[in-house]
């Protein structure tokens, strides 16, 4: 079955978390600006990159994306 990605869901996992982007970013050693063109869907995130984020925030790589 073939999923499409909606909305990043990553403002969502890090209010749950109590963390800012700028923490997110400062924990993953990755400019904020990368941060906040994922949460405004203008970029998606590496596998790579959506990996490390969901451990840093300890969810599921699939928490950061609407799925369809």
């Amino acid at each position: 079955m073939k999923r499409e990605l909606g909305g990043c869901l990553l403002e969502q996992r890090l209010a749950e978390r109590g963390m800012s982007r700028q923490e997110l970013a400062s924990a993953l050693l990755m400019k904020p600006e990368r941060i906040d063109d994922y949460i405004e869907n203008k970029r998606i995130m590496p596998l790579k990159t959506a990996i490390s984020v969901a451990d840093t925030l300890h969810c599921d790589v699939r928490e950061l994306y609407e799925l369809r």
